[in-house]
């Protein structure tokens, strides 16, 4: 990790600005606590002398209990308070790297593993409750109560409050000497962890895959390893977690100890009265008790705090380029598209910069169907990915109609995009939902319109339920040949005038090709439109052809063959 553990990570403020109210309430409450406490002492200091004497003053009774309930309703108000800051940050901090994923799009995820995203979204950020609920109240009442005590010793006291302020930093300097080792255990945990989560998720998703070349059972071994690793790491993390609670008693004890001889000696000398030496005696460990249980509570929260800090370096930004965010000016219907000089890299997640769009010059005017063919890895996807300002060039512009792609609002211009692409995902929702997606508010007769005009009406007629079956995650229950006819459906609801289609008929048999390609030719039809060919087939509905290989794009010739 880059960054070493601290007690608060200003980041925090940063990333989650609704936290710093969060902060300035627990700042607050923890004042209070800390004058009650001081009062709390104080009062009963003063009654037990008075009993002492076989007295009993009332007065100082009700004014303890008073402030013992305070300091309780305060303690209670300090968790509420940091419960609802945990929940508030974790939404926030899940929102945010959502929209990083959405942001920096397809390059920068493909850089990622999901399955360890997926665990640091999910079952890493919920480790900030221990963080929030647990540390950060006692760090606040570590920072308030010692001060508050400390003034009333050197009111009261002064050799008592010198013994007390030389001793009081050693419980933070031997909580930081036995947090560097935890700091590196948990570490290593949390990266178990993230392992064993990134790898369950591959294993997962690929376990058709697996089970046909006979390779589950060497994964199921595979799992059961770094589930063993990340049990021993968590082992030693809570070994030093305890170790740190002891560490932390003996040192708050001895120094207490430390207090209590001298005011004994001085209160047998008559050099000190009872009330003065009870009320010393019962402030000194409240000086050092927030200081141990939020020593405790920080070691115990560790995982919490290497999430946040992994949270925070994502959101910093990896050193490839930052997806657009377009600019405020509002898309007019599509008209001549042009890319002058357009150079786009990515960064292969190892450090390495490669080049997938190199010097490309495009003209594609109103109505024109472009056809883009060549070797896979060419470039071909991510000219569509630049139309749908999924990312920046490095060099060169992408201009609507002599405006700059990038001071467009995009969310303006890609309603006036039908995207199609190679892998249409589904979600578990009904036909309709699905084929809706870009457009929840449409009419019933209008996505069944669509549905039929995309080939699907076959489909349709076979589902009991017709438009209103659910389909399972991802479209399971629809063959792959009717998922890409649901995704032109959602280009036929659209109704754009640009169309984008990503290899609409790759790995479709013959009889789905030529479904989809009718399909195709009839959405496209007096459209302006890029398609990237995957099969020969979805040439016929083309008016240019352009053939790009190893980033470099040129005109295919009449004679020239074509390779796809």
């Amino acid at each position: 990790m880059e960054h070493v553990a601290r007690p608060f990570d200003p980041r925090l403020i940063r990333y989650v600005p609704s936290a710093r109210a969060g902060l300035v309430q627990l700042g607050a409450l923890g004042a209070a606590a800390a004058a009650a406490v001081v009062v709390a002492a104080a009062a009963l200091a003063r009654a037990l002398a008075a009993a002492v004497e076989l007295r009993l003053d009332w007065p100082a009774l009700a004014v303890f209990l008073l402030a013992l309930a305070a300091r309780a309703g305060l303690t209670s108000a300090l968790g509420v308070v940091a419960a609802r800051m945990s929940a508030t940050v974790k939404a926030s901090l899940r929102g945010d790297l959502l929209g990083a994923v959405g942001r920096r799009g397809p390059t920068w995820l493909a850089g990622q593993r999901a399955g360890e995203l997926a665990t640091l979204a999910g079952r890493g950020l919920d480790a900030l409750d221990g963080y929030f609920t647990g540390y950060l109240p006692q760090l606040v009442l570590g920072l308030t109560v010692p001060v508050a005590v400390l003034g009333t010793l050197l009111l009261t006291d002064l050799p008592s409050a010198l013994i007390v302020l030389v001793t009081l930093p050693l419980i933070p300097v031997f909580g930081a000497l036995v947090g560097w080792q935890t700091r590196t255990a948990t570490d290593r945990q949390w990266h178990r962890l993230q392992l064993l989560g990134g790898h369950f998720l591959d294993m997962v998703s690929g376990l058709a895959t697996l089970r046909a070349f006979g390779g589950a059972r060497a994964q199921v071994g595979a799992v059961r390893r770094m589930a063993d690793r990340h049990r021993t790491a968590t082992m030693r993390t809570l070994r030093l977690a305890f170790l740190s609670a002891l560490v932390l008693e003996l040192v708050g004890t001895i120094s207490v100890a430390l207090v209590a001889v001298p005011v004994g000696l001085r209160l047998l000398d008559g050099r000190m009265t009872l009330a003065t030496a009870l009320l010393v005696l019962l402030l000194t460990p409240e000086a050092y008790a927030p200081l141990r249980a939020a020593g405790t509570k920080f070691h115990a929260s560790m995982e919490g705090l290497t999430t946040l800090d992994q949270a925070f370096t994502l959101l910093a930004g990896p050193p490839t380029r930052p997806g657009p965010t377009g600019g405020a000016v509002v898309a007019k219907p599509v008209g001549l598209i042009e890319l002058r000089g357009v150079t786009v890299t990515f960064d292969r997640g190892t450090g390495e910069r490669v080049t997938a769009l190199r010097d490309v010059d495009l003209v594609l005017r109103p109505g024109e169907r472009v056809a883009l063919v060549g070797p896979s890895g060419g470039g071909k996807s991510t000219l569509l990915n630049l139309l749908l300002g999924f990312i920046t060039p490095d060099q060169g512009q992408v201009l609507v109609d002599g405006v700059d792609l990038a001071e467009l609002d995009l969310d303006a211009w890609r309603r006036r995009v039908g995207w199609v692409p190679q892998r249409a995902h589904l979600f578990a929702a009904s036909l309709a939902d699905n084929i809706a997606l870009g457009d929840p508010d449409a009419p019933r007769a209008d996505v069944e319109r669509a549905a039929r005009a995309a080939a699907l009406g076959p489909v349709l007629d076979a589902l009991p339920q017709g438009l209103d079956t659910v389909l399972g995650e991802r479209g399971h229950g629809l063959s792959s040949g009717e998922r890409q006819r649901l995704a032109l459906a959602r280009a036929f609801l659209r109704d754009a005038p640009l169309l984008l289609l990503d290899e609409p008929t790759a790995r479709l048999d013959a009889a789905s090709e030529q479904a989809v390609v009718e399909a195709t030719a009839s959405l496209v039809r007096g459209r302006t439109a890029l398609l990237v060919a995957h099969r020969p087939a979805l040439l016929s509905v083309a008016t240019r052809v352009l053939h790009i290989d190893n980033g470099r794009a040129r005109p295919l010739e009449a004679q020239e063959p074509v390779a796809v």
